[in-house]
């Protein structure tokens, strides 16, 4: 098969195409003939040497693909409530660059009537990065208001879409006044520019001084000490990543006075049956807004397999809103 593998650490340009024997799925696995392959920060972070794939997965990078069940036991496939020939996008702790991949079976997931296998290949990676950590974790609620740094990144749209349709309000944050225009466009309340506004200040004008509820937060460093100041009574802050550093100051006492909770936490080492959960909870809560239009993945650019390279420079440059998506 065709794949996309990782030469040695260094820039995009070490991104080559590869032939490799197809995997074979073991037990619980499904064997997916892949049509497209999402493209996500923790990709470019494993091509520098700088995330490596957790023990057992596969050493080419991708995360999150679509495309068709073509391999699997009758059990596996029966459990899944899946057979031969569905149309399913699945998150993966690796090989997604590549023609076939396989995945555990508890997640992979119908693709949505109403979505194309590219904009499939969007979903598995952030919507199950913004349900564990913004849903799950922080417990974000209809009513609320959610602080999203990064507002136009993958992760960011994802969580815009996702607390708009389930009932709460979005303060975006983004690095431009053409971004925060798109961050208003996607659906967000408000959007601030942190180059020229001090986020956490206009945070809290926002709330008319009450604060957010909740952030999303994958910078860290500095930004922790003001993201405290911005939230709310009972806040909850979420890190999920560092693109800031990963030190960071901050006042104790005002999470004490506050009442605040401080999370972090990565998706890729955690177990198939935890991973199995969150499947079940989109399944429920979110795919039902797939399925109606309601909520639907916005796609930056799409690059044939071949130029992951180019993708992956895109995606460091920052330009881009939405998601990016390898089609094989």
């Amino acid at each position: 098969m065709r794949a996309i593998e990782i030469a040695q650490a260094g820039g995009p340009e070490v991104l080559r195409e590869a032939q490799r024997p197809e995997p074979l799925p073991q037990a619980g696995e499904l064997l997916l003939a892949v049509q497209a392959s999402g493209v996500n920060r923790p990709d470019v972070l494993q091509r520098k040497g700088l995330y490596p794939p957790p023990p057992g997965a596969s050493d080419l990078p991708g995360l999150e693909v679509a495309g068709t069940v073509i391999g699997g036991a009758a059990a596996d496939l029966a459990a899944a409530g899946l057979s031969v020939g569905d149309a399913v996008c699945a998150l993966v702790a690796g090989g997604g660059y590549a023609e076939r991949c396989t995945a555990p079976a508890a997640q992979c997931l119908p693709v949505p009537a109403s979505l194309t296998m590219v904009e499939a290949a969007a979903l598995p990676e952030t919507f199950f990065t913004v349900w564990q950590n913004v849903f799950e974790i922080a417990r974000l609620r209809a009513g609320e208001t959610l602080l999203v740094q990064g507002g136009t990144s993958g992760i960011g749209v994802t969580a815009t879409l996702l607390a708009k349709a389930l009932g709460a309000r979005v303060i975006a944050t983004a690095g431009s006044d053409e971004k925060c225009a798109a961050c208003l466009a996607l659906g967000a309340d408000h959007a601030i520019n942190y180059r020229t506004q001090d986020f956490a200040a206009e945070a809290l004008r926002l709330t008319d001084g009450r604060g957010v509820d909740v952030v999303l937060d994958m910078v860290a460093g500095d930004y922790v000490a003001r993201e405290l100041q911005c939230l709310a009574n009972d806040g909850r802050l979420a890190i999920i990543a560092v693109q800031g550093g990963t030190k960071s100051t901050l006042d104790s006492g005002l999470v004490l006075r506050k009442r605040l909770t401080i999370t972090g936490s990565t998706l890729r080492p955690r177990t198939p049956a935890y991973k199995a959960m969150l499947a079940r909870g989109l399944r429920e809560r979110v795919w039902p807004l797939l399925e109606s239009g309601r909520v639907k993945p916005v796609i930056d650019r799409v690059f044939p397999a071949a130029q992951a390279g180019a993708a992956h420079a895109l995606m460091e440059s920052g330009a881009h809103v939405g998601k990016i998506v390898l089609q094989w």
